[in-house]
């Protein structure tokens, strides 16, 4: 029997940065649900079963220090800061007060990815569903611990960006991915930037593909949608 995904609770009030969470989070396979408060959040933590808690400090009425500490009255789950203040006392009144890690904004993907699967590992002492370091495509396999694409061709030489976005593509290999959605996952917080780009970086991973001893046509283009990967 498949065990369920664990379940997160995002607690920030800008709707921009719980969308982004959100849907990091979702792509790596956890469910997420989110508030904007903390009441809303403390009385969602008491009748619903988290395996996380991602709070943003300043939120409206009670903050997420306040949050911690009654979160931490009623459970052990861990407790990741999210939060544009990024003195050392701030992260030290985080940690004293309960919390298990601070992660500062502006922060990538793959660096709150990181942070969430540690966490969720040493609260509940098991392997994370949804945490599948590998993804493999039409002959190509990407490690995404060692940041390494290879097949049987041989490796691809990619940077870190041309990396992160074969690794979009091919974990939704065979359905189109929107150039939003591309930005979002290879430029992580940074993403609010011209879609072209992706364009570019597209070309110059089709360039390496090919460049490697496979077919570059494994990046379709979609007009008008965005990008597919052939499954």
């Amino acid at each position: 029997m498949n065990e369920a995904p664990a379940r997160i609770l995002v607690v920030d009030d800008e709707p921009s940065i719980t969308e982004f969470v959100s849907y990091a989070l979702q792509r790596e396979g956890f469910a997420v649900d989110v508030s904007d408060n903390g009441e809303s959040a403390l009385a969602m933590a008491t009748t619903n079963p988290y395996d996380l808690f991602v709070l943003d400090i300043m939120l409206p009425g009670m903050d997420g220090y306040e949050l911690c500490r009654r979160l931490r009255a009623k459970t052990s789950v861990p407790v990741l800061f999210l939060s544009a203040r990024d003195t050392e006392l701030d992260k030290v009144v985080g940690l004293e007060i309960g919390g298990d890690d601070y992660l500062a904004k502006p922060f990538g993907v793959r660096e709150l990815i990181a942070r969430v699967r540690a966490l969720l590992r040493r609260g509940a002492g098991r392997e994370i569903l949804g945490e599948n370091n590998t993804i493999a495509a039409s002959g190509i396999t990407l490690d995404e611990d060692a940041h390494v694409a290879s097949g049987d061709a041989g490796d691809i030489d990619l940077t870190p960006r041309e990396f992160e976005l074969l690794a979009s593509l091919m974990k939704s290999a065979g359905k189109v991915v929107s150039r939003e959605d591309l930005l979002r996952d290879a430029w992580g917080w940074e993403y609010l930037t011209e879609t072209k780009t992706v364009d570019t970086h597209i070309k110059r991973l089709r360039d390496k593909i090919e460049a490697a001893g496979y077919d570059p046509a494994l990046v379709e283009t979609v007009r008008g949608y965005g990008y597919r990967f052939k499954q």
